[in-house]
């Protein structure tokens, strides 16, 4: 596993739509272990291939809503799709990409997604709190969009 740079605004793969994976194999399982060693790095809770320089629908989650007992784990989305969506939550977000900025965002409380592991299997994973707001970050981040063009109003210059 490697630590890989994150892309900063400014960059235009940040701008652009990502493909689907189309194949399931060592490459995809290096980015992967990647992605998931640079987020535990950088103590972010999500990251999508495209602010690693990967044009790609991939996206790793931290997972924080656990027991008290529990550990955080991450969770690995491929081709992923929100199906479904509940409830409304407002409040600040923030980007690895857009590194000291921060927005009010509305998202919503319970998301449910359908997506691939790395085996190319499909599953589906609720998130709800932060985790929803983040499976909601992060798939905008594949269509090319960053949060301050979601937010009613920013934080910080």
């Amino acid at each position: 596993m490697a630590i890989r740079s994150i892309v900063k605004k400014g960059d235009s793969v940040l701008e652009k739509h990502c493909r689907p994976v189309t194949e399931f194999n060592d490459r995809l399982h290096i980015l992967l272990d990647d992605m998931t060693q640079t987020l535990l790095e950088s103590g972010g809770v999500g990251l999508a291939a495209p602010q690693v320089g990967v044009l790609r629908q991939a996206v790793v989650v931290l997972e924080t809503n656990v027991p008290e007992d529990g550990e955080e784990y991450v969770i690995e989305l491929i081709n992923p799709e929100i199906i479904s969506e509940d409830g409304e939550q407002r409040g600040p977000e923030g980007c690895l990409s857009l590194p000291g900025q921060y927005g009010i965002v509305t998202r919503p409380n319970l998301v449910k997604v359908r997506a691939q592991d790395r085996n190319g299997n499909f599953f589906e994973v609720e998130g709800e709190a932060l985790t929803a707001r983040c499976f909601c970050h992060e798939l905008d981040h594949l269509s090319g969009v960053l949060f301050p063009e979601r937010a009613e109003r920013m934080m910080t210059p």
